[in-house]
């Protein structure tokens, strides 16, 4: 393996969440009066941690969310992912073959403790990750595209960023990773390759990942 850790981004990579949560997104902000479509929630939204979904409204609008607006969509999303949600195709096969090797990995998440948490108990892929492999952009000042995220996840496994890996399907994500002077491997399954153009690698199936990673 090239690498010494390997830091996996949270939904839509490890967590089939994206089309879930984006759905959901798209819908409380028209329903509140910002018609937003699903295809441009995934657009503006896609990886980014909650404050850019109240900045980009506000700056838009000129009109602040609902105080309870995180609580009351984050209670629609839970619930969502206790009916539909499902591991990324082929991610326990990666999660299994980098456990035999020894080779160190977490998720680095824009999403909260709690939306992790709940993701991986729904989907059975929390048996991979105690709390030392998980980091939530609740863990530092700001989410990505800043690279601050992916810095303290490499510092609190310690491992150097140039010995780091990360895995992403978002444009922010990928800017985050590049930001943090590491490797970025850009997972398309459900973004245009054209918008993780700055990866250092692309993939399409994440069976392909542990290949890619020697």
């Amino acid at each position: 393996m090239r690498y010494d850790l390997v830091i996996f981004d949270n939904d839509g990579v490890l967590v089939d969440s994206e089309p879930i949560s984006n759905r959901l997104l798209a819908g409380y902000l028209t329903e509140l009066g910002h018609p937003t479509s699903y295809e441009e929630s995934l657009r503006d939204y896609m990886g980014a941690a909650m404050h850019r979904v109240h900045d980009l409204v506000e700056e838009r609008t000129g009109r602040r969310l609902p105080e309870d607006f995180d609580d009351v969509f984050h209670g629609r999303v839970f619930a969502a992912f206790e009916r539909e949600l499902e591991p990324v195709g082929g991610a326990v096969g990666v999660l299994e073959k980098l456990a035999a090797d020894g080779v160190a990995y977490c998720v680095a998440s824009s999403g909260s403790h709690e939306r992790i948490r709940v993701g991986h108990r729904t989907t059975g892929l929390d048996r991979w990750f105690e709390d030392a492999r998980i980091f939530s952009s609740q863990d530092v000042g700001r989410g990505k595209p800043a690279p601050d995220l992916f810095l303290y996840a490499a510092e609190q496994m310690g491992v150097a960023p140039t010995r780091c890996v990360v895995i992403e399907d978002s444009p922010l994500g990928v800017q985050a990773a590049v930001a943090a002077g590491m490797d970025v491997y850009g997972f398309t399954a459900m973004t245009p390759a054209e918008r993780l153009m700055g990866a250092t690698q692309l993939f399409s199936d994440m069976g392909e990942l542990t290949d890619l990673l020697v």
